[in-house]
């Protein structure tokens, strides 16, 4: 192992507060379609991709035109996100800190390119990634391995030689699958914990070393999974 060769970050609930307005989002296209949203639709919810979510929304309502339910979804999101994101807490501290030691970072998400961009074009306009990956610059996007596979092999890294700061289970399932160390940090969904998964309550407690310690050759600081930072189903 030659070291910590890059940090890709999730971007919708890990470094900017927004699975609340995904939740939210869902919930009010959900209503329109007859559907009461409900902590039994979150593992279809939280850190899914807009055209699984739609699927979802589909399969419970018996019926319907998925692409049209997906693009209601990428619509108002996007409504949304526009309005502002809020970076989290600790991640300017943790970003400023990746830089100033010369470690690179690049955005993982599993979201559209028109909410990327709109993200990184306003809340996180000022970082300096690498790169960002959206779910149209893959095959597939999250759970699956794709993603963290292809921002590795961009870096000219082995997966295994990065570290992916997650904050839901499909996510870190992602992660996990590529190869890559796994830092989680959870945020509207709790996360299992596993072997190769270190887990911190927050981005204020993670610093470079500490991601250092996520790789798969080292030996994470703590493996018992926390409580999520709030429940599922979020007060409108």
């Amino acid at each position: 192992m030659n070291g910590l060769a890059a940090v890709l970050f999730d971007m919708d609930g890990t470094l900017v507060d927004t699975e609340v307005l995904w939740w939210r989002t869902t919930e009010q296209v959900a209503h329109g379609l007859g559907h009461e949203l409900t902590d039994a639709d979150a593992p279809e919810v939280v850190g899914r991709a807009v055209e699984d979510t739609a699927a979802h929304l589909v399969r419970v309502r018996g019926g319907g035109d998925p692409s049209e339910v997906a693009a209601a979804l990428t619509a108002d999101f996007f409504r949304r996100v526009e309005a502002g994101a809020p970076i989290r807490p600790g991640a300017q501290r943790l970003l400023t800190a990746l830089e100033a030691e010369g470690v690179p970072f690049a955005l993982v998400s599993a979201s559209p390119r028109l909410v990327v961009d709109s993200v990184v074009g306003g809340s996180l306009a000022h970082v300096p990634f690498a790169f960002t990956l959206s779910a149209d610059d893959t095959a597939r996007t999250k759970p699956h391995p794709d993603p963290y596979r292809t921002a590795a092999e961009r870096f000219g890294a082995e997966a295994r030689d990065c570290v992916a700061v997650e904050d839901s289970p499909d996510g870190a399932a992602s992660a996990e699958a590529a190869g890559c160390g796994v830092l989680v940090v959870p945020s509207l969904l709790a996360v299992p914990a596993s072997p190769v998964r270190t887990f911190a309550q927050s981005l204020d407690e993670v610093t470079p070393d500490l991601l250092r310690r996520c790789l798969p050759a080292g030996v994470p600081r703590r493996r018992q999974e926390p409580s999520p930072r709030s429940s599922t189903t979020p007060s409108t």
